[in-house]
């Protein structure tokens, strides 16, 4: 390949403190109804004065931490200077020359590493103030202003210019996200504006021949050795999905690579993101570095924080993504798909945990109890084999049942207690219920918060593995359908699913389906 993409990632992500940075301010993101979280401090009004919100501090520090960063022991907060309508102040209250954290990676998967893993390195951690919001309305020559969010707590992040795909950014964005929802530092809701992406895209020439280089390569920090074969950055904004901000990142790659092998030049602009054509549109053109005038903010004290400080934020970290993945790996045997299932949707995982630990007492639960009935199973208790089943009801299952209770995927909503749900799993993996039998009783756990055998009397649903019964029900599936058995005698395959189907439904989902399948290949040879 000729060029080498070189992408830098700028992201904002809102703190979900109860306050705002710098006053009592509610910070509701939720909030619908236009300039009600305000007051005189955060409108700026004359004669107030700021006091910087512990708790945002603490969060950045954690998020720092998380993200192997080194915490900057004596920072201060610095005036960054500039106008526009949704910025009551004038200036934004932010940090420049001492940013809380600094010199931090993030390791994202990557197959063109032999430890499957690349690090981007992360330039710098912030902490700020969120300007309001303006709302353009259609066929008017006004906008409206919505002061709500001015002053909401903003953490920056910067990486180095690490990233080289939209795939590459796409993993870095959901794995950041991911670890501010573990630590509870922000719900990083893309679709609310609580986390926005900003990439920086450059091509380097990597054949030996030089490309015009960009007058602000401010996005290399530091500058690289081959910084004489970088091209020309492009800023894109306005990108409300991480997917958006993947696609937007290889749109601009090709959009690049054609003007550059065409002999054109790459112009220094910033572009938005337009997501119904699946393209970049130019926003501002021939950008220089604007000089925002940063100096310490008069009215805030600087920040010291002693070893101890950091030590008590730290011990306060909780298990991080890629800890959970190690742990959930080993310590369930799970697979990859399954892993990453529990890791993304935490809620899931937590209960998938509650209900592991029960599996081994329900296992030797039913086997005691078949041993006072003289009935030991055939099959023993394999841990393995149920944790594996009991994540595959958990991930396949769960969603319909919410689903059809007309909620979204809250477990708490769901009357099944672990325990409950861990007896479930081993009848199930001692075929006392088929697979339909055991949807069936699981929507009814859902709906009464019964146990599962308490369901399976009342409704009769034991799954038939009597040999004699099974051959009756085959008999006459044969009798009722000849013409399936004739296509399956001349080699039609998909013809002994259809007979297997109808003695499941004449057994109303009761007949061991693998038995079922013995019986018939065994009768129809």
């Amino acid at each position: 390949m000729k060029y080498k993409p070189v992408i830098g990632l700028e992201i904002h992500a809102e703190l979900n403190t109860k306050t705002k940075m710098f006053c009592d301010s509610l910070n509701d993101p939720d909030e619908k109804h236009p300039n009600i979280n305000i007051c005189p401090i955060c409108l700026s009004h004359p004669g107030t004065l700021p006091v910087a919100n512990e708790d945002a501090v603490k969060k950045v520090i954690m998020a720092g931490l998380a993200l192997n960063c080194q915490i900057e022991r004596d920072t201060f907060f610095e005036r960054k200077n500039y106008f526009y309508p949704d910025l009551p102040k004038g200036y934004q209250i932010s940090q420049y020359q001492k940013p809380l954290c600094y010199s931090g990676e993030l390791k994202i998967k990557s197959p063109s590493t032999s430890s499957g893993f690349k690090a981007i390195r992360i330039t710098r951690i912030h902490l700020e103030e969120d300007a309001g919001r303006l709302y353009h309305l259609p066929d008017k020559n006004y906008s409206l202003v919505d002061f709500n969010r001015a002053g909401v707590p903003l953490m920056e992040l910067v990486t180095e210019p690490d990233l080289e795909s939209g795939e590459e950014v796409r993993k870095f964005a959901e794995e950041l996200q991911l670890i501010l929802r573990y630590l509870g530092v922000s719900d990083a809701d893309m679709e609310k504006g609580q986390m926005r992406v900003e990439v920086n895209i450059s091509l380097m020439d990597v054949s030996g021949e030089k490309l015009e280089v960009s007058k602000d390569n401010s996005h290399l920090s530091p500058p690289t050795p081959h910084v004489s074969k970088l091209g020309t950055k492009v800023e894109v904004k306005n990108i409300n999905s991480i997917k958006f901000a993947a696609d937007a990142v290889d749109y601009e790659i090709r959009r690049q690579t054609e003007l550059l092998e065409a002999g054109e030049k790459v112009k220094q602009e910033t572009r938005g993101w337009d997501e119904k054509k699946g393209e970049t549109y130019l926003m501002r053109s021939k950008e220089e570095a604007q000089d925002y005038r940063y100096f310490p903010e008069p009215d805030l004290p600087p920040l010291h924080f002693e070893d101890a400080d950091i030590e008590d934020i730290k011990s306060q970290l909780p298990e991080l993504p890629q800890q959970r993945r190690t742990r959930f790996t080993k310590r369930y045997g799970l697979s990859e798909r399954y892993v990453e299932i529990f890791v993304v949707n935490k809620q899931l995982g937590d209960y998938y945990e509650h209900v592991a630990s029960e599996l081994d007492s329900a296992a030797k639960d039913y086997h005691l109890r078949k041993e006072l009935e003289g009935a030991l199973p055939d099959e023993p208790h394999i841990s393995g084999k149920l944790h594996s089943i009991a994540a595959n009801y958990i991930i396949t299952e769960f969603p319909t049942l919410t689903s059809s209770l007309g909620q979204e995927l809250d477990i708490e909503g769901l009357k099944i207690s672990p325990e409950a749900f861990a007896e479930l799993m081993v009848l199930i993996f001692h075929k006392e219920l088929s697979s339909t039998g055991a949807k069936t009783v699981l929507k009814e756990m859902a709906e009464t918060g019964l146990h599962p055998e308490q369901i399976m009397k009342e409704k009769d649903l034991s799954q038939v593995s009597d040999i004699s019964e099974l051959e009756a029900s085959v008999d006459k599936v044969i009798v009722d359908n000849p013409k399936a058995v004739e296509d399956y005698k001349r080699g039609k395959e998909a013809s002994l699913k259809f007979l297997i189907g109808m003695v499941m439904k004449g057994t109303r989902g009761r007949a061991n389906p693998q038995l079922v399948e013995e019986i018939l290949r065994k009768t129809l040879s």
